[in-house]
């Protein structure tokens, strides 16, 4: 490299450089894959007035609402049909957040969201809930802000679709945005200089009332709605600043309308949140500093001067978050933080869909507006008399959260699953064990005499159990109606799952499991900032000690499967149980192979099988009657009978086997010092096997191995 500064003289240009060309042409290609020029063009369309006419008779829908093309944006992703707790659920695509790969997606909270979408479904038809404020309300850590994030992002991609198209227009004046004559021409007036619409109204807001009736009459006879059977409508006057220009030019074209719209530009919007079109968010600060002029817009006193007066519109910036959200949605962040003054504001913009800007008459506005709040608001709200008009405005959803493991489960492996933490191993139920701890906190104790918390979790999350039925699970849900709205927040877990891949042990071993991420979860109970109350923080301890024992038994189940899984070991097994069976209920002797003579049936070996997925000795024979009968229903089938193909037998012949090998093995000398040779190659064929069909590494399944020792060694056998 030459001496001194460097300059475009020292390098070589891009057309001379062969290898700086290829290089380009690569990556250029990549870039071109990902570009769209005709997606591009259709999405900055613009025509004439009468243009966009054409484009109404050709599609009305450009002319929906904004509760419409939110509702049709959510019903556009489709949803699928489940039951849960014996009701007709809907799981729509929308929540999983298909427009960004699931980064926000929900899960769980299906029935909250059909709340949600039953209220929109309801506004999109005109039935009087689109004159209401919708609030999100739960605890800390829901995900109302996320629900409220999807709705805004997702109605963003759909305006950028073609089902979703909505127009806005310009007006085309002079630089003072005033019709001032054409030179030599006194009828026409200047089109030099074009000026957005401040609030992005439809262009059908500038037909004269009555003519608007009748088009949209027409409209709505063409008008076939997908998704509901919600009519077109259009309703109030253009915003002051349009009023002004189309006042301004009706008195130059001396009454002439139709020449008045030959200034009009139609053009095609998207909504945008960071361009500030169609969506708004608003979001509380110190009341000393709140101004209302936030929501409605300010004078821009730099016009003033220009225009002469401070009423007149074109020195007014309509740019309040109620003005740039028009025909979008506005957000409120913790809306009952609001100083009062901003809710008299959203009284009028929720009922009679207008704001009152300073200076200006009352201004229509279309858009959904969506607050959320915490439960500590919203008592606040209750409690307080003065509140009653904003109350009545306001249609409450609650957000809770979830009580099925599985959904929990789903939020944690979005954030620790295996496509986002790749240089440390997450030990199998790592975050299964973090879940199911904060989903128990939320759940409230069982009155049903017999039935734990536990067991209550593992029912709402599908599984069944002797003596429940769907109506028990349901019985079992209406008795707990705020069940969701207490407990642990999601963000906790997170924040603890977090703690424990960044420790000592973690980044040492590369490895976090269960018992890292619970010694967490416990410890930061201490000094959790939003439970304060010491019978609480006890009771959540309790919890973490039946999640303790509950991933025991787990582990337990899942080594003693490890130990069991001599393919072939457990199919002579299954087989000489089922010869067995076969003499006993035909009454036959068997075969013995070593011997050469008939023998009884080996009850001994049938009980010690049977015992093990308790059949009681009174219930034998119908047990293996069932088994026998099984087999010769499959038979009828042309299907052979296989020891896994009985689930129930198939789990006894595991847990035989097991007993069989763990003396064998010898389990109980992994915690000593000493291990002999032969001892130590069985281990690591089970070792082997938690690795390739469990999920572990080499560290999680030597620890597995050695903790479940420890509890062999100590005596204990339990079994699930």
């Amino acid at each position: 490299m030459p001496d001194g500064p460097y300059t475009m003289s020292d390098h070589t240009p891009d057309d001379e450089s062969p290898r700086a060309q290829g290089a380009a042409g690569e990556f250029a290609e990549v870039i071109d894959k990902h570009l769209d020029r005709q997606r591009y063009l259709d999405q900055h369309w613009s025509g004439s007035f009468w243009e966009y006419l054409g484009l109404c008779e050709e599609n009305p829908s450009v002319a929906r609402h904004a509760y419409q093309r939110l509702y049709d944006a959510i019903m556009a992703q489709g949803y699928e049909k489940y039951r849960l707790f014996k009701k007709d659920v809907r799981r729509y695509h929308f929540f999983s957040d298909p427009t960004d790969h699931g980064a926000d997606a929900i899960f769980g909270l299906d029935f909250a969201l059909m709340q949600l979408v039953d209220v929109l479904r309801s506004a999109a038809e005109g039935y009087g809930t689109d004159k209401r404020i919708l609030l999100l309300h739960g605890p800390v850590g829901s995900s109302k802000s996320t629900i409220a994030r999807l709705l805004k992002k997702g109605v963003e991609h759909y305006s950028a679709t073609p089902e979703g198209a909505l127009y806005s227009f310009s007006w085309m004046l002079d630089s003072h945005c005033e019709a001032t004559p054409v030179e030599g021409n006194p009828h026409e007036a200047l089109r030099t200089h074009e000026y957005h619409s401040p609030m992005h109204e439809d262009p059908l807001i500038l037909i004269p009332r009555k003519a608007r009736e009748a088009l949209l009459a027409k409209m709505n006879a063409l008008y076939k709605p997908v998704h509901h059977g919600g009519r077109l409508r259009v309703v109030g006057d253009p915003d002051p600043f349009s009023r002004h220009v189309l006042d301004n030019l009706m008195s130059f074209y001396a009454g002439d309308w139709r020449k008045c719209m030959g200034h009009v530009r139609v053009r095609r919007i998207v909504l945008s949140e960071k361009d500030r079109i169609g969506i708004g968010t608003f979001q509380p600060k110190d009341e000393k500093n709140q101004d209302s002029t936030e929501l409605t817009g300010d004078i821009n006193y730099r016009k003033i001067a220009l225009y002469g007066s401070d009423s007149d519109p074109r020195a007014f910036n309509f740019d309040g978050e109620l003005n740039i959200a028009n025909r979008g949605i506005c957000e409120f962040i913790e809306v009952l933080k609001l100083d009062v003054a901003f809710l008299y504001d959203l009284l009028g913009a929720s009922q009679e869909h207008t704001i009152k800007p300073k200076k200006f008459a009352q201004t229509y506005i279309d858009e959904v507006i969506l607050g959320h709040t915490n439960e500590p608001e919203y008592k606040r709200l209750q409690s307080n008399e003065m509140m009653e008009a904003f109350r009545d405005r306001t249609i409450k959803i609650d957000v809770p959260y979830n009580i099925r493991l599985d959904d929990e489960i789903k939020i944690y492996q979005k954030d620790f699953g295996p496509s986002r933490i790749t240089s440390m191993h997450v030990a199998p139920h790592t975050l299964e064990v973090a879940a199911m701890w904060a989903v128990l906190t939320r759940l409230e104790e069982p009155k049903k005499a017999g039935l734990t918390l536990l067991q209550k979790m593992k029912l709402y999350n599908g599984k069944s159990m002797p003596g429940f039925t769907e109506d028990s699970v349901k019985e079992l849900k209406e008795e707990a109606p705020r069940e969701g709205m207490d407990g642990i927040s999601p963000r906790y877990i997170q924040d603890k799952i977090s703690n424990a891949l960044v420790s000592g042990q973690a980044l040492e071993e590369k490895t976090i499991n269960p018992f890292m991420v619970l010694n967490e979860l416990e410890s930061g109970l201490t000094h959790h900032s939003l439970i304060t109350d010491e019978d609480t923080k006890k009771r959540y301890r309790e919890i973490l000690s039946m999640v303790k024992e509950e991933y025991e038994d787990i582990i337990k189940g899942e080594v003693q499967r490890a130990i069991s899984a001599d393919e072939d070991a457990i199919k002579r097994l299954c087989a000489n149980y089922i010869e067995n069976v076969r003499a006993h209920t035909q009454r036959e002797k068997v075969l013995n192979k070593y011997t050469g003579k008939d023998e009884e049936p080996d009850e001994r070996l049938m009980r010690a099988i049977e015992e093990k997925i308790d059949i009681p000795d009174s219930r034998k024979d119908d047990f293996r009657q069932e088994i026998m009968n099984y087999i010769g229903a499959l038979a009828l089938d042309n299907k052979k009978f296989e020891y896994n193909t009985n689930a129930r037998l198939y789990k006894a012949l595991e847990l035989k086997l097991f007993e069989d090998s763990r003396d064998t093995i010898k389990l109980k000398n992994l915690v000593s010092s000493v291990v002999d040779d032969e001892t130590q190659q069985k281990i690591d064929v089970v070792k082997q096997r938690l690795i390739n069909q469990f999920g572990y590494n080499e560290v999680s399944a030597v620890d597995v191995l050695n903790y479940v020792a420890s509890i062999f060694a100590r005596g204990d056998t339990k079994s699930k």
